[in-house]
């Protein structure tokens, strides 16, 4: 199905999604405006009825069915947020709605959609394994699909915020900033925006590992991703839709990409204006506006940022919580070898000065040298490169792990000496989405050929498990070792010479 711009800005005026959704308001953050030396205004979409977004689409189709189809019932495959709005929507027509999710779905979103009615199938790791149950059941079932975000009808009514935001905010304004998934949501941003404000820049914003939408740009169609990442689940998507892909490609001045530490930081940041948590994808337009000024310069101006959602897991908090310091630059992770004599902990503190050394690992292993894990406050990356070169100055040995993923999931937590019995060992970092039973099922996998002589992991709450694990690998089944690796099923990394496992966990020989 297609649409001209006119006929798509016709669409989005004529929306019915008042009925059910709300018009939100275009707060000022003084913080955060002070702190990027720009005047950022936040779309709040937390505060629609089920916290996103997302009911404004689903509405705005779900409203248009027919008699006939509304008798069928409808259907969807989503990631949280649109389920809610399918099930609110559905629930307010007096439709019946059968939600298909992904298991690594977050509990809040899965409880609140069944709390409005709607019949949940848990299918699946990622979006697109939803989807295809959806698309049987669908078919089985006689019930009609409502898409998240490659419907003309879905794309009118996410476009009702850039009417808002229009006429809440007329003049002066440089940017909006979106989060970009399946592209619904900037697609129906981008055409009203370039259609009656051109002057206006519409800038994506996609986590760095679930960049379906910028690799679709650069390659000039929709392109597939093989394992999204989960950490912002609201935008995890392999492939953007076929509909607001040429609508993007059309109106969308870039997209800025940002890792999760960046996300994190940018949630602590709109807590801080607003006191409200919003979930990993509904902080994405924010740390993509800080992400854009640290790399353009630009100063003065007026931008948007989108708030997309709150439907926060509590669990991921913690994770949350770990990593927003480090993901506004206000913490750094440092590597530094001392003088094993006593003394030396207060010589090297004294050497920080007054800095706040905000985490100190250490344990005693060698008579000669010890190497400490330390965290320190820090106002910006420069600022953490200045530390490191006061000390390297002052004759430390000194590396900084702030960008360092196994530093930071795991390293930290496990600094504890290096093993003295262990015979040549190989270390790998694994990913697998989060479930009941993972765990087991991942070591089940893992089998038993190779001894396990490191093992870690850590719970991060409905999103994705982390192991670390080290396995004793004689050289000449390297090959074999490292084909077993590839047939696992699961995303891996070799981590063999990482500097923060050579410092503080790589075995010794003995004596």
């Amino acid at each position: 199905m297609s649409l001209r711009f006119d006929e798509l800005l016709r669409a989005i005026l004529t929306s019915r999604v008042y009925e059910v959704a709300r018009e939100t308001s275009l707060d000022v953050a003084p913080r955060l405006s002070q702190r990027v030396d720009n005047t950022v205004w936040l779309k709040r979409e937390d505060q629609q009825p089920v916290f996103s977004f997302k009911i404004r689409g689903a509405y705005n189709r779900i409203a248009r069915l027919s008699e006939a189809e509304r008798t069928a019932g409808v259907i969807t495959a989503s990631a949280g947020n649109h389920a809610q709005g399918v099930a609110l929507s559905a629930k307010h027509l007096g439709i019946h709605a059968v939600i298909v999710m992904p298991k690594t779905t977050p509990d809040i979103k899965v409880e609140a959609v069944e709390a409005l009615d709607a019949e949940v199938v848990l299918v699946g790791d990622h979006y697109s394994e939803a989807q295809l149950h959806c698309d049987r059941l669908a078919k089985e079932r006689g019930l009609i699909f409502v898409h998240p975000f490659d419907d003309p009808l879905v794309i009118a009514g996410q476009g009702t915020i850039a009417d808002e935001i229009v006429r809440q905010h007329p003049s002066n304004l440089a940017a909006i900033f979106v989060p970009v998934g399946g592209g619904g949501l900037i697609a129906g941003i981008g055409a009203y925006v370039k259609s009656v404000m051109p002057e206006v820049r519409v800038i994506g914003v996609e986590p760095v590992d679930s960049d379906a939408m910028n690799r679709a740009l650069r390659a000039g169609h929709p392109v597939s991703l093989e394992t999204p990442g989960l950490f912002a689940d609201g935008v995890a998507v392999r492939q953007v839709g076929s509909y607001t892909f040429p609508i993007v490609q059309a109106t969308v001045e870039r997209i800025v990409t940002v890792n999760n530490d960046e996300i994190c930081g940018a949630i602590k940041d709109i807590f801080d204006d607003t006191r409200t948590i919003v979930e990993p994808a509904g902080a994405l337009a924010v740390a993509g506006l800080k992400a854009y000024v640290e790399r353009t310069g630009e100063r003065g101006k007026h931008f948007v940022a989108l708030l997309s959602g709150a439907n926060m897991n509590f669990d991921r908090l913690r994770f949350v919580a770990e990593r927003a310091e480090l993901g506004e630059s206000r913490e750094a992770l440092f590597a530094v070898t001392i003088p094993e004599r006593p003394g030396s902990f207060r010589q090297f503190c004294a050497a920080l000065g007054r800095r706040v050394i905000t985490e100190f690992n250490y344990r005693l292993n060698d008579r000669q040298r010890a190497d400490v894990f330390v965290g320190v406050s820090v106002g910006s990356r420069e600022d953490a490169a200045q530390v490191r070169a006061g000390l390297l100055r002052q004759g430390y040995e000194a590396t900084d792990l702030s960008d360092n993923e196994l530093a930071k999931l795991h390293v930290r937590y496990m600094v504890g000496g290096h093993a003295r019995d262990v015979k040549r060992e190989r270390l790998c970092r694994f990913e697998f989405p989060e479930r009941p039973g993972a765990l087991l099922q991942f070591l089940d996998t893992l089998g038993g050929r190779w001894n396990i002589s490191l093992f870690h992991y850590r719970n991060h709450g409905s999103d994705f498990g982390r192991v670390l694990a080290a396995l004793e690998v004689p050289p000449e089944e390297d090959q074999a070792f490292e084909g077993f690796l590839k047939d696992l099923g699961y995303r891996f990394q070799i981590e063999d010479g990482n500097d923060a496992y050579n410092r503080f966990l790589q075995p010794t020989r003995k004596s």
